[in-house]
């Protein structure tokens, strides 16, 4: 089943790139119906869709976001918000117990703006220099003065980082999911899509994050039912987007590792510290190489993800049971040939926010760095939900009881981990790494419904 890309926003299916290095995430309110939607058709020919650019990549791309608050200040009518889905309607707040965010990252602490009230449309602003970013920022911010009634209500600025690494100094965003109908679902499908039998990968059904397609209860459903969507036209080519604004304690996640390391063979920090991530800084997976990183590695190359645990590493004796990208996507680890892992897939996007830490600092700065983390999928409770709730924030599932992710942390600073060896190695409770500051649940509408809901 073919994608229609003249449809779809363009940030869902395909990464822009590292030659767009700055990006901008701006949240504006409408305070009024008829201004909101003027301003949203002034826009609709500025946004970036997923058809091909050829040989010539625009200064800047422009996608586009709806939280539920949004659609009804957009006008749109309470019997078709009440086809949306509960969690985008209930919004990211009211999650809180099942996404973890407690104690400092509970939303009474969150940055006042990013509480959900007034967050209405957010424009994601990727350009190829900050020079570029400014004009198109300025250019937005003087349609909404010109509608009148739209304002801005937060803005986020981003900046990728040295070699494209995150604050805690590891390559990240290359294990993208496998979509049926992508143009690149060939090269993406060994590693990034569904594991089966005899070593044997296929690609994953479009619908499990574009709606009004396929997902993966199709393929098996005798009257080929798609999934639930909103009510057309809004729910044909859309997505569910969350966004979530993460402060990294660079300096605590340097000092614990520092200090746990003089236990652990010879004082080999860089070595533990991959195993809390799962790969080495530069992205070689530890399946691939337990001991050492592997200097020639391609992020990009077609072997790159080709790894599995059950055969390769069942006891976490290389890629210890409870590392980040192990909890995060644990392919076949939990058995039946990853049947019971593949539905919980997301498309993952964002960017780096905040000066990094000088190097070999281990004391906070008080300045703030994190991550802006961006993520699409077709079901916020399954997929997004589903990996926060029973996989970073519970252990049960891979035999570590109630072990939470490491690197993700407990907020409660209970966190602890089991380094697999003889004898095996610990890793003691410490305050979190990663606090959460803020964030939304967001649907991207299609071309189509974006068209509708200028009305």
């Amino acid at each position: 089943m073919s994608i229609d890309l003249a449809d779809l926003q363009g940030d869902i299916l395909r990464a822009y790139g590292n030659a767009y290095a700055h990006t901008a995430y701006v949240f504006f309110r409408a305070d009024d119906v008829g201004a909101g939607r003027a301003w949203l058709r002034g826009l609709l020919p500025r946004v970036t869709t997923a058809e091909p650019w050829g040989d010539t990549k625009p200064q800047t791309t422009l996608n586009l976001a709806v939280t539920a608050q949004g659609l009804g200040a957009l006008g749109v009518p309470e019997a078709v918000l009440a086809t949306f889905s509960h969690e985008f309607r209930a919004g990211m707040p009211a999650r809180a117990a099942t996404l973890g965010d407690a104690g400092p990252s509970d939303p009474a602490n969150w940055e006042p703006e990013l509480h959900g009230a007034g967050l209405h449309v957010l424009a994601t602003v990727n350009a190829l220099d900050d020079r570029a970013l400014e004009h198109e920022l300025t250019r937005l911010r003087s349609d909404a003065a010109s509608a009148g009634g739209v304002a801005i209500a937060y803005d986020q600025r981003t900046e990728l980082l040295p070699d494209a690494r995150e604050h805690f100094g590891y390559a990240d965003g290359f294990a993208q999911p496998a979509l049926a109908g992508g143009d690149d679902a060939g090269d993406r499908r060994v590693g990034g899509g569904v594991p089966e039998a005899k070593g044997a990968w296929r690609a994953l059904a479009p619908g499990e994050f574009i709606l009004g397609y396929e997902d993966e209860d199709t393929r098996i459903d005798p009257q080929r039912t798609l999934p639930s969507a909103p009510t057309d036209p809004l729910g044909r080519s859309g997505t569910y987007m969350v966004w979530r604004k993460l402060y990294q304690d660079v300096g605590l996640f340097r000092h614990v590792l520092r200090e746990a390391a003089e236990l652990y063979e010879g004082g080999d920090r860089e070595k533990l510290a991959a195993k809390v991530v799962g790969r080495w800084p530069n992205g070689t997976p530890l399946v691939v190489s337990p001991d050492v990183q592997v200097s020639n590695f391609d992020a990009k190359g077609a072997s790159a993800n080709a790894f599995r645990y059950a055969a390769e590493d069942p006891d976490g004796r290389r890629c210890p049971l409870g590392a980040h990208i192990r909890r995060t996507n644990p392919r076949d680890a939990l058995g039946f040939d990853g049947l019971l892992t593949f539905r919980h897939r997301i498309i993952r996007r964002g960017m780096p926010y905040g000066r990094p830490l000088p190097a070999e600092a281990t004391e906070d700065d008080h300045v703030d760095r994190g991550l802006v983390f961006v993520c699409f999928n077709a079901s916020i409770s399954r997929q997004f939900e589903g990996i926060q709730a029973q996989w970073i924030n519970d252990g049960n599932v891979f035999g570590l009881g109630h072990d939470s992710d490491f690197l993700m942390g407990d907020p409660h600073g209970t966190g602890k981990m089991t380094v697999e060896g003889d004898p095996p190695f610990f890793l003691g409770p410490q305050g979190p790494f990663v606090t959460t500051r803020g964030g939304a649940y967001l649907f991207v509408p299609g071309m189509a419904a974006l068209a509708a809901l200028a009305g």
